[in-house]
């Protein structure tokens, strides 16, 4: 049985839907069950009501772990525009350890979490998982505390895949994010004002990450592991495919914006192999 969180978010929908897809057991904890796809729902085993899974407490959890063998942690505080630096992210860190300490108490089989790419060090060349760390925001310094503790905590005890996502995109995707808004006003013909369009990025559709994500968890993969594509592209060149698929490059007016002074120039991942 896999327990999963996170499962009406954007990368957690399609985790769930290539688990239920190869007819996996599924327990999922959610705040709110009407946010399931009616396809989805008959389909999982049990379902979870938590109005806040990162204020439960271990014992909750451990009420809630029996007769799980994996654990795929994918929920956290994500809003666009307020993640980076919330004191949210020091919730879902503590709210994480519960889990993970009732998860090595109930003897789980595998556990697996969900990191980032801003987890990295930024040098302009591609990233592999031996990339020394060096987080920049409150988001990516939680997410490296996490798995610094949880390797510590599960070495010997329970297998830990941690898998770091770069630049997803896709259905389901936050209307604020970069792909929506740039789909948006493709399809309803307005000008989609952008920065000079230069960075290089790692984009990976949310579906073809799920897949990667999921065969990565039922295979032997341990220790850190890279969701991304590992071909760059700028975001001017990306901009590009969404107009020619949805509306018109005239409608995109680069060098509107400002570039970002933080938003690093090259982040492109070198993809970890599945080992089976």
């Amino acid at each position: 049985m896999i327990l999963l969180t996170g499962a009406t978010g954007f990368v957690g929908e399609q985790v769930l839907k290539e688990l239920l897809d190869r007819s996996l057991e599924c327990t999922i904890v959610c705040r709110n069950s009407d946010k399931i796809k009616s396809i989805h729902k008959k389909r999982i085993k049990n379902i979870i009501i938590s109005k806040n899974i990162f204020t439960e407490s271990k014992e909750w959890w451990l009420d809630n772990l029996k007769d799980i063998d994996i654990v795929i942690h994918i929920a956290w505080f994500v809003e666009p525009g307020e993640y980076l630096e919330s004191e949210k992210n020091l919730e879902c860190l503590i709210g994480s350890l519960n889990l993970a300490q009732a998860a090595k108490e109930r003897k789980v089989l595998k556990f697996v979490g969900i990191g980032t790419c801003f987890e990295y060090d930024f040098n302009e060349s591609k990233i592999d998982i031996n990339r020394k760390l060096n987080p920049q925001n409150l988001y990516a310094a939680c997410k490296v505390a996490l798995f610094n503790i949880l390797s510590e905590t599960f070495k010997n005890k329970l297998d830990f895949l941690w898998c770091r996502l770069f630049y997803l995109y896709g259905d389901g995707e936050n209307k604020k994010r970069f792909y929506p808004y740039l789909k948006d006003k493709m399809i309803n013909s307005e000008i989609a004002d952008l920065s000079d369009g230069s960075q290089i990025r790692d984009f990976l559709d949310v579906k073809a990450a799920a897949k990667i994500i999921v065969n990565a968890v039922l295979g032997n993969n341990l220790g850190p592991f890279n969701v991304c594509s590992g071909k760059e592209i700028s975001l001017k060149d990306f901009a590009y495919l969404v107009a020619d698929k949805h509306g018109s490059r005239e409608l995109l007016n680069f060098g509107a914006r400002p570039n970002n002074a933080l938003d690093p120039a090259y982040v492109v991942g070198i993809s970890t192999d599945i080992i089976n």
